[in-house]
């Protein structure tokens, strides 16, 4: 391959270029982002880049130097518009082309909007230009601020402006947040760090509606009640950027479908990140962006699928002074211990937790609060185990 294009300046696009240089390829490498910045670390948007303890040089994933090392053509500020597979080209929204050997898809995903989210002071939080429009209100002083949306961003989001003299409100349509990702019995303790950090928790209930002329003045709940409000942080979700692919043939469902090695179904095509349903699964983690391009580019480079990316998921999550590690896949009807640590009042106890999933006799996954040396020892066993069945199924 004489040009791989990477459509997607992103913490994927980013580790896809490393691998690139880092196998073997000498050719030409472009690589097209949407947003006029270069790669940049997303999960301190929530938390220290909006309460101001960390400065934009603080997010940059990539230097002067590096830039110089991976020797790639940055066409920034450009979003692309349409993939010819057929004629190998990348077409932009500003009218050029790139004509292409191979393209990695690395194009993220966009945070999902409400109905009426064009009034001032409602937010979504998702890029770094969110993140600065919303670090600039929050600073103006202390208002009454509601979040749509009790996953991950939201808790995080929920938690930074509460430690900056915020009164907050969490909205969360599921009778808990995360029980998606942790189960009922353990999303219930990670739910408690919103009262212990002062943070009013709605739960079972949705949003009708934004109040307000030009400015949102409140949020209307499916319920009937009204919460004021001065700002309003949406976080429900992200959606896969791949508008941009279609009539490209690939398929696309929930994000670019890929077998096990993110491999599309066109040749000489790999989809990487947020964008990517790899084996049938699309993981939003930091870890999946970074470890897939590795099997991703050794296939493209091979022209077929000689390496898979599948692995044991992991996430993290700072909140309220603690920090949520997961590990592995749970399932309903897991049974959940604690196998350290304890609970106090149905919260984390001071020194955290460990709980562990499991199902059969074997850990499924494991979770932890604030227990960082012990989750590292059980996630490793975890992995283990992993990578003992995968051959073990291999030889069956």
């Amino acid at each position: 391959m004489r040009t791989v294009t990477i459509v997607g300046a992103s913490l994927s696009g980013l580790y896809a270029a490393r691998e690139l240089r880092a196998q073997g390829y000498d050719g030409r490498l472009v690589i097209v982002g949407d947003e006029p910045h270069h790669p940049y670390d997303r999960p301190p948007l929530s938390k220290d880049f909006l309460t101001g303890r960390a400065d934009e040089t603080r997010l940059a994933l990539t230097d002067t130097e590096e830039t110089t090392e991976l020797d790639a053509e940055w066409i920034l500020g450009v979003r692309a518009r349409a993939l010819d597979a057929r004629g190998r080209t990348v077409l932009l929204d500003d009218g050029r082309t790139v004509s292409t050997d191979g393209v990695v898809i690395a194009t993220g995903a966009s945070a999902r909007r409400l109905p009426g989210d064009t009034l001032a002071g409602v937010h979504t939080l998702r890029t770094l230009d969110d993140a600065r429009a919303l670090r600039e209100e929050l600073t103006r002083g202390p208002c009454r601020v509601v979040v749509i949306g009790g996953g991950f961003i939201g808790a995080e989001t929920a938690s930074s402006c509460s430690s900056l003299g915020h009164r907050v409100t969490v909205v969360e349509a599921a009778p808990l947040p995360l029980v998606p990702q942790l189960g009922a019995e353990m999303a219930a303790v990670c739910a408690a760090l919103h009262r212990r950090g002062g943070v009013d928790l709605v739960t079972g209930t949705g949003v009708s509606g934004l109040r307000g002329t030009s400015a949102v003045t409140g949020v209307d709940l499916t319920d009937g009640r009204t919460l004021p409000a001065d700002i309003v942080i949406v976080g429900i979700g992200a959606t896969p950027n791949t508008a941009w692919l279609a009539g490209s043939s690939l398929a696309l469902h929930d994000g670019v479908l890929c077998d096990d090695g993110c491999a599309t179904a066109l040749p000489q095509v790999v989809a990487v990140g947020d964008v990517a349903c790899v084996g049938g699964t699309r993981a939003e983690h930091w870890t999946s962006a970074t470890q897939q391009p590795r099997a991703a580019v050794a296939n493209l480079l091979a022209g077929r699928t000689v390496e898979t990316a599948t692995a044991v998921p992991y996430f993290w999550s700072d909140q309220y002074g603690a920090r949520i590690q997961f590990t592995g896949r749970r399932a309903d009807g897991d049974t959940v211990r604690i196998t350290e640590g304890e609970l106090s009042d149905g919260a984390p106890a001071e020194g955290g937790f460990l709980a562990r999933y499991e199902r059969d006799g074997r850990t499924t996954a494991v979770l932890a609060v604030d227990r960082p040396r012990p989750f590292m020892r059980a996630r490793r066993e975890l992995a283990r185990g992993a990578g003992e069945e995968q051959v073990r199924s291999a030889a069956r």
